[in-house]
């Protein structure tokens, strides 16, 4: 709990930088809600996915080169990363700079995408950010220095929350300003990691500095990254704008995706931290610590999966008030945020074992599975449901997730 406390607390502060600037578009008018909503989703889809999949290798790679003790290689390993997350950075942003015309071509309405094209490229500088941020996260998690996570998660999010409100309300330069401030949030939160990468005693033997060293064996790092089962994930808003009412569909679609997320963070903090205690235990050769530490975050992860669930429930009718004015919105995320608590037990088990996988490096097999349970199973009879038995968002929304 020590280690996972605070890494929960920090990936959840991280993903309330989407969620504040989702609540600070959606008080300014359907339209640029659901430009907005779009762009987020269109986003996470091509760019922050993949980066987060990436990132994820270093989860298994410092982590057992911790628990070995060859603590240089951590740092070796996060200037792979780095040069990886960061080249790959540069085709996403070719394909941001025309979003509004993919988004045309993917017969999305023609207004929304107009607004998410404009979003989204106020937004390019976060994806270098974003990537950075990964790896930064993994490199310290993986040595259990989780409290620097957790302050620069805060902070951050702090100050995103200020330059958001004056960037949007204040300024006059409206729903962008939303996405410049999640832009300027993110670079803070790599100079803060930085810094103390850099001075703290704590890494000392982990960051040797830069080194020639990390451009070898670069296969070896993506060959661990596993990024589908998140562009799946935001497929569903993405289709969502092709259904009868794709204003209130997709910002419906959009605004409860977006408290998933910000919830799932939870459940993959506890991911992280078991992935992190299955690394460095089987780095060290010591693979009884590790099944001991798997029987109790399956414990914690049951406990919280519960207890996630009824507060959902329970909380059903707020949390459309949380993003929108507009009581059609309100009310559609009412009736959907039942089903946003059954996908929560769900992913607290999916999450539990996907960092059990990540830990043992066990990619390979995760990379099977969410292909044959997203884009075999999930994904098609989704897109069944909705458009071929006229279901709705809701149903293919929930059939998805029990793939």
């Amino acid at each position: 709990m020590r280690l996972g406390g605070p890494l929960i607390a920090a990936n959840l502060l991280l993903t309330f930088l989407i969620l504040i600037s989702i609540i600070m578009v959606g008080h300014l008018g359907n339209l640029v809600f659901a430009g907005a909503a779009l762009a987020i989703s269109f986003a996470a889809v091509t760019g922050f996915s993949m980066l987060m999949g990436l990132g994820c290798a270093l989860e298994t790679l410092c982590g057992q080169a911790y628990g070995a003790k060859q603590y240089h290689m951590l740092g070796i390993q996060l200037q792979k990363a780095m040069l990886v997350l960061t080249l790959s950075s540069v085709p996403i942003a070719a394909v941001w700079l025309f979003a509004d015309k993919v988004l045309i071509f993917l017969h999305q309405d023609s207004e929304i995408s107009e607004k998410a094209g404009v979003y989204i490229r106020w937004m390019l500088p976060s994806l270098f950010a974003y990537g950075l941020v990964q790896c930064q996260i993994r490199f310290l998690q993986t040595q259990n220095l989780v409290m620097p996570l957790m302050l620069g998660a805060g902070s951050t999010a702090v100050i995103h929350g200020l330059t958001s409100w004056a960037f949007v309300y204040r300024t006059g330069i409206g729903y962008v300003g939303a996405a410049l401030a999640t832009s300027l949030s993110y670079w803070y939160m790599v100079v803060f990691l930085a810094v103390y990468i850099k001075f703290s005693p704590a890494c000392k033997a982990t960051w040797p500095g830069f080194s020639k060293e990390a451009l070898r064996c670069v296969y070896s790092f993506i060959k661990l990254a596993v990024p589908m089962e998140y562009w799946s994930f935001e497929a569903i808003v993405i289709l969502s704008g092709l259904l009868p009412n794709p204003k209130l569909e997709t910002s419906t679609m959009s605004s409860c995706l977006s408290i998933c997320t910000t919830l799932y963070m939870i459940p993959f903090g506890i991911g992280a931290t078991i992935s992190t205690r299955v690394s460095n235990e089987l780095g060290a050769r010591n693979p009884r610590a590790a099944k001991l530490a798997i029987f109790i975050i399956l414990v914690i992860g049951t406990v919280e999966a519960m207890v996630l669930g009824m507060a959902i429930i329970l909380m059903r009718n707020s949390w459309g008030q949380l993003v929108s004015k507009d009581k059609e919105v309100i009310s559609h995320m009412a009736s959907v945020m039942p089903l946003v608590a059954v996908v929560q037990i769900i992913d607290a088990y999916q999450c539990v074992f996907a960092g059990i996988v990540r830990g043992c490096g066990w990619q390979k097999i995760c990379t099977v599975i969410n292909l044959g349970s997203f884009y075999g199973v999930g994904l098609p009879i989704s897109v069944l449901l909705a458009f071929k038995f006229r279901m709705g968002g809701k149903v293919s929304f929930l059939f998805f997730h029990f793939k």
